[in-house]
């Protein structure tokens, strides 16, 4: 069964150490609802942007945390 799992980094693609544990999730639901829960957290811990991993395959990303970047970005996909 695939793992979907977070990578968190900061603005230039390093990688760093959330503040809040990361865990496995057994779907992209699950693991979007997590990101959706503690977005805030992480971005104040010191990550910037998170990519979303299905085991080892990048699925999305790189994903701002800040809400500002986050707002601007789904006004825009709105409008296309």
């Amino acid at each position: 069964m695939a793992a979907w799992t977070w990578r968190f980094e900061k603005a230039d693609g390093t990688q760093v150490e959330p503040a809040v544990p990361p865990e496995e999730f057994p779907t992209q639901g699950d693991a979007e609802s997590w990101i959706g829960e503690n977005w805030k957290a992480l971005a104040e811990g010191g990550a910037d942007q998170v990519r979303l991993l299905e085991d080892t395959t990048e699925i999305y990303g790189p994903m701002s945390l800040h809400a500002e970047e986050a707002e601007e970005a789904e006004a825009g996909a709105e409008e296309a």
